[in-house]
Formats: structure tokens, sequence, C-alpha cells
């Protein structure tokens, strides 16, 4: 929902008539893609050339116009589509508010109402994070992913590489992190080697730049760490047994660092967002090791460090000077608070809702945090009363109505520092992920009412009403061949998707 949209009388005709025209060579890209746009959705050839005076969509840039980079106007009368915005990427959402505007008429022409819209997002972050460590998709579904993002004006895009089951990021200088540390599933610790080459990362953020979507890369540390060590073993900082083998890196093993931050380098030189996700959580699920190791207890006593939060505190510090020293943003789950942080201040991603007072030290501490709770925002919990595979925290669930509601407004925690809430993100771990079209289960359409909730105010969002304008999209799924959930008719698709 818009922040206003005024509707007019009669229709813009779109036809082979239609012409694209772009008031700035720094709109060539954009004219460019809403080119391809028409062409693979509507198989509808349009030119990109001077405007005409019977069908024409003009982009065009005024710094007066609209009130922040992404915001947007869209005026559509019978004979021109302006779409007017500050920044290219407010063209862009213009765009896709354009394509969805976009009603099929005759197998030859589409109309478009006569309307006027004026836009801009309530939260710069609006993000997806998708685990792929547990269970690998592919580059072909990671682009699927980024398209709809794209389609729903999502703008960041987490992507978690590393964890227990699997490294899925090529290392040039460690090659046996994917050629050993790749091997394995979250069910399966047989399946074949699988990860992300150097050049299908650099495809992929390149397929998200012209998307105006940032790719934040994840390295999981010190913690979720068994991947890693089981290709390079020698930093290893041990685990908790039986159920957290070689769980960590050896906080008290100096060349773990040198290690850890030359992989950083490689990480940083693919991704061009200039920020790093460190992880930084569960460490205590399996450093136990840590109270026997030798270097470790020779850390602990060169250092004064009084216990193994304390140290775990000393890695992360360590760590995210080396992220800083690489000249990007350190980010983290919520755990790293009470760590010692380099000047440059992290971004916190506070996902314990259990926790308020995580919440309250980063609002405190004026870090810039982005929302994603379990509790709505996690995109594995059952998303129906009836449903058995997925995640519950005491019984409940994340129900589309609830991800819908979702606001920084429910959080006493946070009061008057708004400002420091960049927005909100739904993650979606892949324990019971383990096929594409379980993926588009949980994903469809819970990523529309994210897509509302991250960018469209409190007081403009009406869940019946929502609801109303879901039914379309629920028809274009369909018409995609993608699994999703109906929840006007939860037996459409079974829930037990394999």
């Amino acid at each position: 929902m818009p922040v206003s949209y005024k509707q007019g009388q009669g229709t813009f005709t779109l036809n082979q008539y239609t012409v694209i025209s772009a008031s700035s060579p720094a709109l060539k890209e954009v004219a460019f893609y809403l080119q391809q746009e028409l062409f693979k959705s509507k198989s509808l050839a349009v030119s990109l050339k001077p405007a005409n005076k019977i069908s024409s969509i003009v982009l065009s840039l005024d710094p007066a116009k609209t009130v922040s980079p992404e915001s947007y106007n869209l005026v559509v009368t019978s004979s021109v589509v302006q779409i007017t915005a500050r920044e290219p990427v407010g063209i862009f959402y213009g765009i896709y508010s354009l394509l969805q505007l976009i009603e099929a008429g005759s197998n030859a022409t589409f109309s478009i109402p006569v309307c006027e819209i004026h836009d801009a997002p309530r939260y710069q972050w609006r993000g997806f994070m998708l685990d792929e460590s547990r269970h690998f998709f592919g580059k072909e579904k990671v682009k699927s992913i980024l398209d709809w993002m794209a389609f729903y004006k999502l703008n960041r895009f987490h992507w978690h590489l590393t964890d227990e089951p699997g490294w899925r990021i090529e290392i040039k200088q460690y090659p046996l992190l994917t050629l050993v540390g790749g091997i394995g599933e979250f069910k399966n610790p047989l399946v074949p080697a699988q990860y992300y080459t150097r050049e299908e990362i650099k495809e992929i953020v390149s397929y998200a730049q012209e998307r105006f979507i940032t790719v934040i890369p994840e390295i999981d540390m010190p913690g979720h760490a068994a991947a890693a060590n089981r290709a390079y073993h020698q930093f290893s900082g041990g685990g908790t047994l039986p159920t957290y083998p070689d769980f960590t890196f050896n906080p008290g093993n100096e060349k773990a660092y040198e290690f850890l931050t030359n992989i950083l380098r490689e990480v940083d030189a693919l991704f061009p967002s200039q920020m790093i996700h460190l992880g930084g959580d569960e460490v205590q699920y399996g450093n136990s090791a840590w109270e026997t190791d030798e270097d470790v207890k020779k850390l602990r006593s060169q250092k004064n460090l009084k216990d193994l939060k304390a140290v775990e505190y000393y890695f992360i510090q360590r760590m995210a000077d080396s992220i800083s020293t690489l000249g990007n943003r350190v980010l983290a789950w919520d755990e790293i608070i009470d760590a010692p942080l380099p000047s440059a201040q992290p971004i916190i991603f506070w996902w314990r809702q259990d926790k308020p007072i995580q919440l309250q030290k980063a609002m405190d501490k004026g870090y810039e945090t982005v929302l994603c709770p379990r509790l709505p925002l996690y995109f594995d919990f059952v998303q129906d009363s009836t449903h058995r595979i997925g995640r519950r925290w005491k019984g409940a669930y994340n129900s589309l109505s609830k991800l819908y509601s979702f606001s920084h407004e429910q959080f006493p925690e946070i009061g008057t520092r708004s400002n420091q809430i960049l927005g909100i993100q739904a993650n979606l771990w892949t324990e019971t992920v383990d096929s594409p079209q379980r993926l588009d289960y949980l994903m469809f359409p819970r990523i529309a009412a994210l897509a509302e909730a991250a960018w469209t105010a409190s007081k403009q969002k009406d869940y019946s009403n929502f609801e109303l304008r879901l039914k379309p999209h629920l028809k274009r799924y369909k018409e995609l061949g993608i699994y999703y959930y109906n929840p006007f008719d939860p037996l459409e698709n079974p829930e037990a998707v394999k």
C-alpha cells in the first residue's frame, strides 16, 4: 500500500506503439530493465526512444520532487505514464508499482488505470535472509528469490553461507573449505560438496545490484564452525559433546585469527556492500572444550579473562577489528552487544524476542538495529495452527496476520529512539527446508506481508484490505508454478512437501 493512491477516469493503453523515454543517462539501465521485464512477463516489445504523444512511459529525475532516494511519484494519464524520483532507485520502485498496475486486456494490449501515486518506504532496511549452509539451493533459485524481492521492493539479501552442515563460499587461499567443508547438508552429511564459486558469487551480486538489492554475506564465528573445522581442524576450538562437536574456532590460537582474517579479505573482495555479518550467536551451546584447551587457558591468563563469556567477547572484538580494518561495517546477532566493539558502530540484529533486554541495550548504546525476532519474522516457523513441519515457540507460530501487523512501535524498549531502527528482516533457516517447493511454501505469501510491513506506515495498514489485494498475487503464484500456502484454502497445497 503506497503512501497515497488516487484513481482517476480512463486507462493508459500499453501496446507495441508504447515507448520508454529516459530523461537522463543515469536512467539508461533502469529503462532497459523495464523494457526487459515487459517482454519477459507480457511478451510485449517496446522501444527505448524519445516520448511521443500517443503512448509513452517517461522516466525522469527531479531532486525537488521526492523526499528520499527510494521515494517516487507515479502519474498515469491516458497517454503518458510519468515516473519521477530523486535517484534511479526511486525510479526502479516506481517501475515495479507500474508493473503491478498492469492489467491484462486482449492478447495485444494491456491497460493501466489513470491514477496518481506518491510513495516512500517506511524502513530503509527491508531484508530477507536465506540459510544455504543447512540446505543448498543454487544460483538459479537465489536469482528467483532476488526477482521476488525486487517485485516486493525488498532491498537487503542477507546470505548465511557458513554454518555447521556446510561451507558454501569458495575461498581461493583455503580450497578445502569447500572441497571438504562443503560436503553434506543438515539431514545428510554425505551429500557431495555444494558451494558457490567466486564467479557465481560475482554473478549473483551483479544480478542483485541490477535490482537495487544489497547482498550481505555472513561468515559465522566463533560458533557454528564445524564445517570449517572439518576442513582445517588445526583452528578448531572443540565443542560440547555429544551434540556440538568441533563447534567453535579456537580463540587461543593466534593462527586462527590469521586464518579467519584471510577469509574475510576474500569475502570483502567479492561483496561491494562494505558490510560483513560475523554471526556471533549461540556460542555457549558448544564451547565447553574451551575450559580445558591449553591455548585458551593461556589466553585467559594473559588477558585476565574471567570466564568463557569474556573469551568469546575477546574473539568478537578481534574479528570485528579485522572487519573494520577492511573498511567494512560489522553486523552481528544480538549476542555481541556486551562485547567491546570498534569505534565504527556495528549493526545489531535483534532476533531473540524473549530477550528484550538485548534490544534495550542496543538502544542504550546507540547501535543501529535491524528487527528480526523469531516471532513473527522467522519463516521456518509454521504459519498455520494445523501445520506440523517447522518450529514453534511455546506453541506460538508465525501467521500471515501477525507478520503483517509487525512494527517497531510494539516495543517499549525503543521508545523515542526509532531513528536507530534501520528496519526489519525475515529469516529463513533451512533445517526443515530440503526442497525448492518447501522453500516456496514457507516464503509465499508471507513475503508479500513482509513487504508491506517493511514499506507501509502502521496507520495505512489494514489486514482485511491486504487480504483482498493478496488474492490476485496468489493467482500469479499459481500461474508461475509456485508451491504456496493459501491462507484462504489451506488444503489447496498440502503442507508436507519434499
